[in-house]
C-alpha cells in the first residue's frame, strides 16, 4: 500500500510540468524532509565529505543547498569550521504558525468566493490517500506528507503557489514540533474532519464558513509548544 500511495501522490506533485530540478534543489528538498522528520536531529554535525559522497556531488551544488536551508533557519554554517541542524526556535514555531494561518485562512476565502471546482476535487483526492492510512500507524510520516500536499493544492488552486512556499520557508521550526506528535485515531480522525470542512464551505461558496473551518483547523493552545519542549529538552534552543 504505502508504494502506491506515495506514487499517487508523486503522480500529484508532478501534474503541473516544471523544469527538471537542479542537483542543489534535490539535495534541498531531500535534506529539508530528512531534517523536518527529525531523521537529522536538531544539534546534528552536517559534515559536508560524506554528504557529498551521499548525494554524489560536487562541493558547488551542497554549498548552495546548505546555504538555503540556512535561509530556511534549519542549519547553521560556521565557516571553515563545521554546520549543524539548528535547535527548535519556539519564537519561530509561533512565527509560523502565525503566519500560516494568516495566510490559509486568506486562501480559503478567495476559493469560497469564485469558482474552485476543480480545486476542491484535488484536495478531495489527496484526503482520500490520507483516509486510506488512518489505521496504518506506522505510516504517519506519509499522513503528514499528504496532510502538507493537501494544503499545497489549495494554494495551487488560487495560483498562490508562491505564498506557500514562503511559508514553507518560515515554518521548518514549526513543522519539526509537529513531527514530535504521535497522533491518536481520535487526532487522525479530527484532521480528516477538518479538511472535509474545509471542502465542504469551499464547495458551498460559503467564505465566512471557510475562514472558521481553516482557523478550526490550524489553531493550537498558547503553550501547545511546551509539552514536546519539556519531552525533548535536547531538541530546543
Amino acid at each position: 500500500m504505502e508504494v502506491s500511495i506515495k506514487a499517487a501522490l508523486d503522480l500529484m506533485r508532478h501534474d503541473v510540468p516544471q523544469a527538471r530540478p537542479s542537483a542543489a534543489s534535490r539535495i534541498y528538498d531531500d535534506l529539508r524532509q530528512r531534517i523536518l522528520s527529525l531523521e537529522l536531529p536538531p544539534g546534528t554535525n552536517l559534515l559536508r565529505a560524506d554528504l557529498a559522497r551521499h548525494y554524489d556531488v560536487s562541493v558547488t551544488p551542497l554549498r548552495d543547498a546548505l546555504q538555503k536551508l540556512e535561509a530556511d533557519g534549519l542549519v547553521r554554517i560556521y565557516p571553515q569550521s563545521r554546520t549543524l541542524v539548528t535547535r527548535i526556535d519556539e519564537a519561530l514555531v509561533h512565527e509560523g504558525h502565525f503566519l500560516r494561518r494568516a495566510l490559509e485562512t486568506e486562501v480559503v476565502r478567495h476559493l469560497a468566493k469564485g469558482e474552485a471546482s476543480e480545486t476542491v476535487e484535488r484536495a478531495r483526492s489527496v484526503v482520500a490517500l490520507q483516509r486510506s492510512l488512518q489505521d496504518e500507524r506506522g505510516q504517519l510520516r506519509l499522513f503528514q506528507e499528504l496532510d502538507e500536499h493537501f494544503h499545497r493544492t489549495l494554494f495551487d488552486g488560487l495560483g498562490r503557489s508562491a505564498l506557500h512556499d514562503l511559508i514553507r520557508s518560515r515554518a521548518g521550526h514549526l513543522d519539526r514540533v509537529r513531527r514530535l506528535q504521535t497522533h491518536s485515531p481520535e487526532k487522525i480522525q479530527d484532521i480528516l474532519r477538518g479538511h472535509d470542512a474545509i471542502l465542504e464551505a469551499i464547495s458551498a461558496g460559503d467564505e465566512d464558513a471557510a475562514m472558521a473551518a481553516m482557523r478550526d483547523h490550524l489553531f493550537k493552545e498558547p503553550d501547545w509548544v511546551q509539552e514536546f519542549r519539556a519531552m525533548h529538552v535536547d531538541y530546543f534552543a
